[in-house]
C-alpha cells in the first residue's frame, strides 16, 4: 500500500484509541488496540502482521534517546516524590504555607499553583511536575479535587511555555520559521505572534477566572463538589497515575517536618534544566555555528536536560536527608525503588503513547493527510481560523504540539504568502491550535504528565478539562476570525 492510499484510514488508529479510552477508561488497552489497528492498515489489513509490527514498534520506542529519557525521568519522579514524602518535607511545606498565612483557602491555593506555573517556564513537563509537587498536598488538605489540580498543571504548562518562549519551545518555533523560507525576520514574527496567541491567552485567563471566582462548570464542578462535600479527592473506582500508597508514605520516625526538605530538591531540579539545555545545546552545535542564545536553545535536548535535572534532584535529596540523619543509603534505595515502582504504569503508558505517535507521524502520515484537506482557494480572512482548526485536529490525533508545529508552520506560511493575511497572526493560529489540540488529547505527553503530577485518574483529567479547553478554543477561534478580517 502506498502512502496516498491511506487517506482517511490514517485517522482511524488515533481516533479509535481516544474514543475507546474515554468510553472504557482503560487507556493502556485502548492505545494497544489503536496501535494494532494502525499497523494492520499499514500491512494491507493483515492482523497478524499488524500484531507483529505493533510489538516491534513498542520496542523501537527505546531506539530514540529522547523517548528513553522521557520514560526514565517519568519513573524517577516517583522516587523523588517518595523521598520528599518520607523526609517530612511535604508536611513541613503544608505547615509553612498555612502558618505564614499565604494559603488561607481554596482561592489562595489555586493562585499559588498558578503562580508556580508562571514562574517555572523552562519546560512544560518540569512546570507540571513542580506545580503538582508544590500544590498537591495543599489541595488535598483543603479537599480540592485531583482533577482540578491536573487542570491547573496542564493549563499552566504549555500555554506559559509558548507565551514566554525563552526555552526549547521558542527555539523550536524559531527554527521552523527560519526553515520555511518565507519569513524574513523569524524572531520579530515570533515576538509579534505572542499577543496574538489567543488560545494560550484565553486558556490562562479562564484558569485565573475559575480560580478566583470558584465558578467551575461541567464535570469539574461535580468533581469539586465530591471532594468538598464528601472528602473524596478522586471518584470511586478511579485509577490515579501514582499510587496513593506512595503519597501517603509516613515521614521517617523522629523526623522534624521541614519545608526545605521539599523546596530544596525541587529548586535543584528546576535550576538544573537551563544548565542541561545550555550544555546539550553547546555540545550539539556545529563548530562553525555562532554561539548565540537562540542557536544554543535550538540545538539543545529538552528530554536529556529534564532527565539530568530529575536525577540530580534525587541524588541531592539523598545527600540532604543523609546529612540530617533522616535516612541512610539502604532506606534511601528502598524508598526510591518504591517510588519508581509506583510509576511503572505511567512508563508503560508513555511507551504506548510514543508508539502511536510514531505510527501516526512516520507510517500513516496522519498530520500530512489532515493538512492536505485544506484547499488553496480560501479567502484571506479564513487562513488564520482554518489553520487554528487544522492544527488542533493534528495535535489531538497525534498527541504532540511540536510535531504539529513542524507540519503546519511551513504549510500555513506558504498559504499566507500566496493568499495574503497577517503573517504573525497565522503563526499564532498554528501555535495556539497545536497547544489546544494537545490539551484535549489523552495521548499527549503533557496531558499524561499532568495526570501523574497531580496523582489524578488520567481519563478523569481529560474529561474534566475538556469543557474548559473547548471554551477557550471557541473564544480563540472567534478572535482569529476577527483578526483575519481586520489585521
Amino acid at each position: 500500500m502506498i502512502l496516498d492510499d491511506y487517506g482517511i484510514w490514517s485517522l482511524l488508529p488515533p481516533v479509535l484509541a481516544i474514543v475507546l479510552a474515554i468510553l472504557t477508561r482503560q487507556v493502556l488497552v485502548s492505545l494497544l488496540v489503536g496501535i494494532w489497528v494502525g499497523y494492520t492498515v499499514v500491512h494491507d489489513g493483515n492482523p497478524l502482521l499488524g500484531a507483529i509490527a505493533s510489538s516491534r514498534a513498542c520496542v523501537d520506542v527505546f531506539a530514540d534517546a529522547g523517548n528513553t529519557c522521557v520514560i526514565l525521568f517519568s519513573a524517577m519522579v516517583g522516587a523523588l516524590i517518595a523521598l520528599i514524602q518520607r523526609s517530612g518535607g511535604v508536611n513541613g511545606f503544608v505547615s509553612l504555607a498555612q502558618n505564614t498565612g499565604f494559603v488561607r483557602g481554596r482561592r489562595s491555593a489555586g493562585l499559588l499553583a498558578l503562580t508556580v506555573s508562571l514562574l517555572v517556564f523552562v519546560e512544560s513537563s518540569i512546570t507540571c511536575l513542580v506545580t503538582g509537587a508544590v500544590a498537591r498536598p495543599i489541595f488535598d488538605k483543603l479537599r480540592m479535587s485531583r482533577e482540578k489540580l491536573a487542570y491547573v498543571c496542564d493549563t499552566g504548562s504549555a500555554p506559559v511555555c509558548i507565551l514566554i518562549p525563552l526555552n526549547g519551545w521558542g527555539a523550536f518555533v524559531l527554527a521552523q520559521l527560519a526553515a520555511s523560507g518565507v519569513v524574513a525576520d523569524p524572531l520579530a514574527v515570533l515576538v509579534r505572534a505572542i499577543p496574538l496567541n489567543f488560545y494560550a491567552l484565553a486558556s490562562l485567563l479562564l484558569l485565573g477566572f475559575i480560580i478566583v471566582s470558584g465558578r467551575d462548570f461541567g464535570p469539574m464542578r461535580r468533581a469539586e463538589r465530591r471532594a468538598h462535600d464528601e472528602g473524596k479527592l478522586l471518584r470511586d473506582g478511579a485509577q490515579p497515575m501514582i499510587s496513593e500508597e506512595v503519597l501517603a508514605l509516613p515521614p521517617a520516625p523522629e523526623t522534624t517536618p521541614r519545608a526545605w526538605n521539599m523546596i530544596l530538591p525541587l529548586a535543584v531540579m528546576v535550576a538544573m534544566v537551563p544548565v542541561g539545555l545550555v550544555y546539550t545545546g553547546l555540545s550539539n552545535l556545529a563548530p562553525e555555528t555562532p554561539r548565540t542564545f537562540w542557536a544554543i536553545l535550538g540545538a539543545c535536548s529538552g528530554s536529556t536536560s529534564i532527565f539530568w535535572a530529575v536525577a540530580t534532584a534525587v541524588i541531592f535529596a539523598g545527600l540532604l536527608y543523609r546529612v540530617q540523619g533522616i535516612m541512610k543509603l539502604r532506606e534511601f534505595m528502598e524508598v526510591a525503588i518504591k517510588g519508581v515502582a509506583a510509576l511503572v504504569p505511567l512508563a508503560a503508558l508513555m511507551v504506548l503513547a510514543f508508539a502511536i505517535g510514531h505510527l501516526c507521524r512516520a507510517e500513516l502520515h496522519t498530520g500530512t493527510y489532515v493538512a492536505s484537506l485544506v484547499g488553496d482557494n480560501l479567502a484571506t480572512w479564513m487562513v488564520a481560523p482554518i489553520m487554528f482548526v487544522v492544527s488542533c485536529a493534528i495535535a489531538f490525533a497525534t498527541g504532540t504540539s511540536f510535531g504539529t508545529f513542524a507540519i503546519m508552520l511551513a504549510i500555513a506560511l506558504q498559504m499566507q504568502a500566496s493568499l495574503g493575511g497577517n503573517q504573525a497572526l497565522v503563526v499564532a493560529a498554528v501555535l495556539g491550535g497545536g497547544v489546544f489540540g494537545d490539551h484535549c488529547s489523552p495521548i499527549s505527553d503533557t496531558t499524561i504528565v499532568s495526570s501523574m503530577a497531580s496523582a489524578s485518574d488520567h481519563i478523569d483529567h481529560v474529561r474534566t478539562q475538556l469543557p474548559y479547553a473547548l471554551t477557550a478554543g471557541l473564544v480563540a477561534l472567534v478572535f482569529y476570525t476577527i483578526g483575519g478580517l481586520v489585521l
